[in-house]
């Protein structure tokens, strides 16, 4: 079936018990029959007029706990419903949209919290994650992603700089229950490509957090990329994996970072175990044994312009890739591409763009080009590659049938094999594919679904 949405659609759905949640933009929800794409009920949130946001009329995905539905809204609300029928059950604001707030992502359900972030980075924020208590929407604590003058991490921001630093959380983290630990990306430092005005590493911008969920406490952090001039957020979906390394299980992180570098951490610890290019890169020699880059000089944003790879979009974006216990492989949509990055003075002003330069990305060439990518999580090498021309901003999805499923901007849906990436077959949806597939089973048979344009696809597996 089919479903054609108001907007174009970036999201995710979730089923459950036969009935498919579906956000649609800029915040409204859509419970549907799984197996015939029936209606049962829709709930739209209402926005302001006057609503100021960056990065688009994007919502991502919903939570589901027990008979509660849970979804993030432009204006920066957290919102509950009733699974069953849509009715309202709490509404609160996590921040105030009018200083440039906004949410976008998906919540995430530990136990009975709703562990949530925000975004706004382009507005001078202060990035944060919160966790709410799921009855009653009553906010439980809050981490702020850049420490306040009374932590030692402070000294990270020069002068008073930290009051507008950035560092979202605009993207769903993952939570390892085994270890009782929530992680979660942060976005670039602010304003985005004017470092000057805020020397430093900008602790905690462009890195994981590791979080106690039931107390808020930050375990341990590891930053990406230190004191960010690029606009390289490292808001990629956190992938766990319970794999081999240096010849010993360990509880690892895998993250295909937006600089182009991929990255194997030990997430028990955050000890850093590995460090290689993914997708193109010109702007480190490599990592350090501690994961730091080692930056090569002159790759920094200027008046007349800095050409640099990756991109503005980077090696990857928000997109998720995806792990497959069976192959042992991480497959990660990668684009090599480049940007010209300026800088310029911007003076902050509450509510408005923060920035501190831009850049101007080429049309994609024949030498600009995406591609699926199965990395090994023990070496950081290329296993191999399913080329996309002319770009792809999809997520990836593994499965237990060693398949690999992902999409493009000129609309193909296709399945690769999940050993070699050949492909098995395609189609032509018509439009973008803009947004990460998903797999259920309702009644024994399987189905796949896929966001395209400003339609939802769902198709079966033939019998």
């Amino acid at each position: 079936f089919q479903l054609r949405a108001l907007d174009r659609a970036e999201t995710t759905p979730v089923v459950v018990d036969g009935v498919m949640y579906v956000t649609e933009s800029p915040s409204n929800v859509i419970a549907l029959d799984a197996k015939t794409g029936s209606q049962y009920w829709r709930y739209n949130h209402n926005l302001p007029e006057d609503l100021n946001f960056c990065c688009g009329r994007n919502n991502r995905g919903i939570a589901i706990l027990g008979d509660k539905l849970y979804m993030s809204t432009l204006d920066a609300h957290l919102v509950s419903l009733d699974a069953k029928t849509g009715s309202v059950l709490w509404d609160v604001e996590v921040a105030d949209e009018a200083s440039g707030y906004s949410k976008t992502a998906a919540p995430l359900v530990v136990g009975d919290k709703i562990i949530t972030g925000i975004a706004g980075g382009e507005f001078g924020i202060r990035g944060f994650v919160d966790a709410y208590d799921a009855e009653n929407g009553k906010r439980l604590w809050r981490l702020y992603t850049i420490p306040g003058p009374e932590h030692p991490d402070n000294k990270s921001w020069s002068g008073d700089s930290w009051r507008t630093g950035g560092s979202p959380t605009w993207m769903t983290g993952s939570y390892d229950p085994d270890l009782n630990l929530v992680y979660w990306g942060t976005g670039n430092p602010g304003p985005d490509w004017n470092g000057d005005v805020r020397l430093g590493d900008n602790l905690y911008s462009d890195a994981v957090l590791a979080i106690d969920p039931d107390t808020g406490e930050l375990k341990w952090y590891f930053q990406f990329t230190p004191h960010d001039i690029h606009d390289w957020d490292s808001t990629q979906i956190p992938i766990l994996a319970d794999s081999e390394f240096g010849g010993q299980s360990r509880k690892l992180m895998l993250w295909p970072n937006r600089n182009a570098f991929f990255y194997v951490l030990d997430r028990e610890t955050g000890e850093f175990l590995l460090g290689k290019p993914y997708a193109r890169q010109t702007w480190a020699k490599g990592l350090d044994e501690k994961g730091r880059p080692i930056r090569i000089p002159g790759t920094s944003p200027s008046v007349e312009g800095t050409t640099v790879s990756p991109s503005i979009g980077g090696g990857t974006n928000w997109f998720s890739p995806s792990y497959s216990p069976r192959t042992d492989l991480l497959y990660v949509m990668a684009y090599d591409g480049e940007t010209t990055y300026y800088i310029r003075e911007d003076e902050y002003v509450a509510g408005e763009r923060f920035t501190g330069g831009g850049g101007v990305t080429p049309l994609p060439a024949a030498n600009y080009a995406s591609a699926v990518r199965a990395i090994s999580p023990q070496t950081g090498d290329l296993e191999w590659e399913y080329p996309v021309q002319p770009r792809s901003t999809a997520g990836v999805l593994s499965t237990a049938g060693d398949l690999v499923f992902s999409g493009t901007i000129d609309g193909f849906f296709f399945a690769l094999d999940g050993n070699t990436g050949e492909e098995r077959w395609h189609i032509n949806l018509g439009s973008r594919v803009h947004a990460g597939p998903m797999s259920y089973m309702v009644d024994g048979k399987q189905y796949v679904a896929i966001a395209a344009g400003n339609v939802l696809f769902t198709f079966a597996v033939r019998e």
